[in-house]
């Protein structure tokens, strides 16, 4: 029986310098999704309010941001922040701004975030859209302002109905990072591709960055069934 051409080397997912190689790309990772995250989650709180507001210009608003970035794939919205967004400030402080802050990271961080945005206003809009219309006239009989009835009974009560389609978009947020690798984002899959030009050893550092998502995944996975446990409407939502 012939033997496999190819020899094994796990020892490159931690040896120096390439276990160092991942863990820079785990921390940026994480930075990735929990920054946009933060983005996404407030911008399409927003945005899905403002879809279900009474005036029919701030609806035309949330409507056709929803459209544009859900329909748009996100590496061509990446591509487009990456190469002509900056091109609005002119090409001498394009350059400028790429050499101090190094432009490819928060471009990846606003894309994600704005892309992400247009999901979660959408899950925002069927979570109002799933609550009786007796709920805002017993909010509003109480003394409480339209705004005051968002802020304090409308928009809590709806959140806690949309975790777990959030916990998706909080999933995918980490999963599409790994796109970020095209415009030079230093991530898990940028680290990991790395590896393997230095060593050649693509099915171990491969199967580590897939290994590394897996616990990333079951991570938020987790964090997000302890948060709907602790929130869950009895009757209407929870495991």
């Amino acid at each position: 029986m012939l033997g496999l051409a190819y020899e094994f080397d796990w020892g490159v997912l931690w040896r120096d310098p390439y276990g160092m190689y991942l863990l820079q790309g785990i921390w940026v990772t994480i930075k990735l999704g929990l920054i946009g995250w933060a983005i996404a989650f407030s911008l399409g709180v927003l945005i899905g309010t403002i879809r279900i507001s009474p005036w029919r210009w701030l609806r035309f608003i949330g409507t056709a941001y929803v459209e544009i970035f859900r329909n748009i794939p996100f590496m061509v919205q990446l591509f487009f922040w990456y190469y002509a967004g900056p091109m609005i400030f002119g090409e001498s402080l394009q350059y400028r701004i790429n050499a101090i802050i190094g432009l490819n990271y928060y471009v990846a961080i606003i894309a994600l975030g704005m892309y992400t945005a247009s999901r979660v206003a959408e899950h925002t809009r069927a979570g109002f859209a799933s609550i009786s219309r007796d709920h805002h006239h017993a909010a509003l009989s109480t003394g409480l302002t339209h705004l005051q009835m968002y802020r304090y009974v409308i928009i809590p009560y709806a959140l806690r109905i949309i975790i777990p389609p959030l916990t998706t978009e909080f999933l995918t947020i980490f999963k599409n990072s790994s796109i970020a690798m095209t415009i030079g984002v230093l991530e898990t899959t940028f680290m990991s591709y790395k590896i393997d030009s230095e060593t050649f050893h693509g099915l171990e550092s491969t199967t580590g960055a897939c290994l590394i998502y897996l616990a990333l995944g079951l991570a938020v996975i987790k964090l997000m069934g302890i948060l709907e446990s602790r929130l869950k409407i009895p009757g209407m939502i929870g495991r």
